[in-house]
């Protein structure tokens, strides 16, 4: 079945066609045909799966009649990140080529004056980021009671970065009756309930299980003996014995992403750098070069992991395995995209075991060993060896035998007594006291009169008087 059977307009499949499309994804000829019918949508699908072309497209052509007023958008795109809503951004621009809709782009990182002459404007399509448009809000600057639909991208993405409330305040903001558009990877018990409150009927459409990868993409793990640096080592072997169009290399921390994309630079590779730390300028410019395969490498964070439109991206590595199971899904999303074959490299130390139990018990299945040139191989069981490890018999020793142990501490009673009679008989010394002189605090002879001693010239008379009786 093509596009044609989808009820879009001729303008819009003479653009679709052209762009090399003939055929639908799953999740376009399940949900184009119930949006156009005015339908509430809960789209569960995968990254990759052609979620934003499945719901730009019949928005397209709803939107096509009618008119924009200032200040009040006819319809609202919610997405997580700015990349994400960019993305989306160029997509109504491709597909909206022959249409009179005016669009807007709310977005972090750039300034508010330009975002507002386009909102006083008005305009049809307004996409954001929930914080941007919070915003906006608050300053007066635009009102959400002229939208007819509402499309909430990566629902569960929202969650992890904690966008929830937000969006639960802008839909509030909202009027009762507008069409609802929820599109999530999968669905937690929170995205649930947003749902359930505020989805009216939705036809639910789910195209592949959550924890499910691309069936076209081959998947390897890698051990590596040691820390960072090994890792490192290792992934230049695999970036030298693959054969890489271009690759993205994610990492859990953006002090990772540094440092990594720093050494890749050294040893002469073509690469970038993409994090949440970023200035918004310098990370469109950064994408807009590995897009234009300007750069061969691109080390970035899970800011990476979502929504990055790169049909043509022949490897993805994993330098470290992701805190949350679910981003490995998306992150190697990022390659064997519309039918091509991609590869995905997982690089893992024994001291990630626990993460890579889980990982493995989120996907129901192990990922494929692949052993490193030169390395000898190492099992997912080893662990590194620790210093502390060197005084573990000792403890064991007093563990098999406590008997033999108490024994070993507890003194005879007999050398007891001894040691302490021994110890009575010896003088305490200090440097003011000789050893010959007696300690009279140690005499056993009560004491007569005037305090704690008696003086020495009173034992002096005393020594005279017996010598002369």
């Amino acid at each position: 079945m093509g596009f044609d059977y989808l009820g879009l307009s001729e303008d819009l499949l003479s653009i679709v066609e052209k762009s090399g499309y003939t055929v639908p994804t799953p999740i376009q000829a399940k949900a184009i045909p119930a949006t156009l019918q005015g339908r509430d949508i809960l789209g569960i699908a995968q990254t990759g799966t052609g979620k934003t072309a499945s719901f730009t497209l019949p928005m397209i052509d709803i939107l096509s009649q009618g008119r924009a007023r200032a200040r009040m958008p006819r319809s609202l795109i919610l997405e997580p990140t700015r990349e994400l809503a960019t993305q989306v951004s160029e997509s109504f621009e491709k597909y909206g080529a022959k249409s009179k809709l005016t669009m807007a782009l709310l977005i972090g990182g750039v300034a508010f004056a330009d975002q507002e002459k386009k909102l006083d404007r008005g305009v049809d399509v307004l996409i954001a980021t929930p914080g941007r448009l919070m915003d906006h809000m608050q300053r007066g600057k635009v009102m959400l009671n002229g939208v007819e639909i509402l499309v909430v991208d990566e629902a569960d993405r929202m969650l992890d970065m904690g966008f929830i409330p937000d969006v639960e305040k802008i839909c509030q903001a909202m009027p009762q009756k507008i069409q609802s558009l929820f599109f999530s990877a999968t669905m937690p018990r929170e995205i649930k309930r947003l749902t359930d409150k505020f989805l009216k009927d939705p036809k639910e459409i789910e195209v592949s299980a959550p924890a499910s990868t691309a069936q076209t993409i081959t998947q390897r793990l890698c051990m590596v003996k040691g820390g960072e640096k090994e890792k490192r080592d290792a992934l230049r072997q695999l970036l030298k014995s693959e054969k890489i169009k271009n690759a993205i290399i994610f990492c859990n921390r953006k002090s990772v992403v540094k440092i990594l994309a720093k050494s890749l630079a050294v040893h002469g590779y073509s690469v970038g750098e993409l994090h949440g730390d970023m200035v918004q300028s310098i990370r469109t410019e950064t994408l807009a070069k590995f897009k234009n395969d300007e750069i061969q490498l691109l080390v970035a964070s899970d800011v990476a992991a979502r929504g990055l439109d790169i049909p043509d991206v022949s490897h993805v590595f994993n330098f470290e395995i992701p805190n949350n199971p679910e981003d490995y899904v998306h992150r190697i999303g990022r390659t064997g995209r519309a039918g091509r074959e991609g590869s995905s490299f997982t690089l893992t130390s024994p001291a990630e075991k626990k993460n890579l139990g889980f990982l493995h018990k989120f996907l129901g299945k192990e990922i494929q060993l692949h052993e490193l040139p030169g390395h000898a191989p190492i099992k997912a069981t080893e662990r590194p060896a620790q210093a502390h490890k060197k005084s573990a018999p000792r403890k064991e020793a007093s563990k098999k035998n406590p008997a033999k142990n108490s024994a070993e501490k507890a003194p005879n009673p007999q050398e007891k007594e001894n040691t302490q009679k021994e110890n009575a008989g010896k003088t305490r010394h200090t440097k003011d006291q000789p050893k010959d002189k007696p300690n009279r605090h140690q005499k056993s002879e009560p004491v007569i009169g005037m305090g704690d001693h008696t003086p020495a010239f009173l034992l002096s008379y005393e020594s005279l008087n017996d010598k002369k009786d």
